[in-house]
């Protein structure tokens, strides 16, 4: 019975058209990519919330960031936020940034890595 219970999954999950395709953004490569400007450049487009401000609200909003071979921001993901605004904020700065491409082997290529935005009043 368990056995044909894994068959009928794995028969429906091969008939899905779900293939395991190699992510076209790399985690590591020879040369990360660094925002034009330094990560200085970021934290002055950031607004701190008001709310944020009021209730008191710090600390750090962890953003998976995908570089495209270009150096510009395709898109923007919140892996642990704080809250009160802080992580649309922190999203928005990272969204305007520009960044040199991340290399591997001399070429540019598509990169994602991940961004620590603090947020101390």
């Amino acid at each position: 019975m368990i056995k044909q219970l894994v068959l009928v999954v794995l028969f429906c999950f091969l008939n899905t058209g779900i293939s395991p395709q190699e992510d076209p953004y790399k985690p590591i490569v020879d040369q990360m990519p660094e925002p034009v400007g330094g990560y200085e450049s970021i934290y002055k487009k950031i607004e701190y919330p008001m709310s944020a401000k009021k209730m008191g609200t710090q600390g750090k909003v962890y953003l998976l960031v995908y570089i495209s071979e270009k150096g510009d921001v395709d898109e923007v993901k919140v892996v642990k936020g704080i809250g009160a605004g802080c992580d649309e904020a922190a999203a928005e700065a990272i969204k305007k940034a520009k960044f040199s491409p991340g290399k591997l082997q001399g070429s540019p290529v598509k990169v994602k890595l991940t961004v620590p935005v603090i947020f101390k009043i």
